[in-house]
């Protein structure tokens, strides 16, 4: 997936996630900031590291810092990940893996709600956050990170978004984020945040 756009602040990045929920909302996110958003579905040969981060930052930072030194090519990379307070954060870090190595989003729904059975709902309070980091040279990164707030639903409504979407209700709003118009999820997720914080980055430093 390429994106092309407008003159605007950097002209070419290369998204390091193999996430294609993810790389769509980043490429439509940023797509005011930079010219040119590609995948790596245009650059397949290029391995990402496994998520042995010790947070979100240290995982996004290692994403973006494989892909600028194997293309040379501008990079943001995205780590997040859903923390349940009754959890005590879990999944946390372990968000895509939940229920496993290969899990689906289907497992992955099914175990937090097993995980949750019998949680009351004032009691099911969580958010997203995602940490993001673009890094242009060896010396030249900009990071950012975004929060929503939230509750897990009882069962997963709504045909939109990807990963533990149709679970999460955020604060304020009455329908889920699979439920949501992309619009509006990309004005108050954690994702939106941190690419608002990353693009103002951009704009003062260029």
């Amino acid at each position: 997936m390429t994106v092309r756009l407008g003159p605007v602040g950097l002209d070419r990045i290369v998204l390091a996630t193999m996430n294609e929920g993810k790389a769509r909302e980043l490429a439509r996110l940023l797509g005011g900031t930079v010219r040119v958003v590609e995948t790596l579905r245009e650059h397949a040969g290029v391995t990402l590291p496994p998520e042995t981060g010790r947070d979100y930052r240290a995982n996004a930072l290692a994403k973006a810092r494989a892909v600028w030194n194997e293309l040379g090519v501008p990079a943001v990379g995205d780590d997040s990940g859903l923390e349940v307070d009754a959890l005590q954060g879990a999944p946390g870090l372990h968000s895509a893996r939940y229920a496993g190595e290969k899990a689906t989003d289907v497992e992955n729904n099914t175990k937090l709600l097993e995980a949750l059975k019998g949680v009351a709902p004032r009691q099911r309070t969580a958010r997203f956050r995602c940490a993001l980091a673009l890094v242009r040279g060896d010396d030249d990164v900009l990071e950012a990170e975004g929060i929503c707030e939230g509750s897990i639903l009882t069962a997963p409504r709504g045909e939109n978004g990807f990963g533990y979407d149709p679970l999460f209700l955020p604060e304020g709003e009455t329908l889920t984020f699979a439920e949501l118009p992309a619009s509006r999820k990309d004005s108050i997720s954690h994702r939106a945040r941190a690419a608002a914080v990353l693009a103002r980055a951009v704009r003062v430093g260029d």
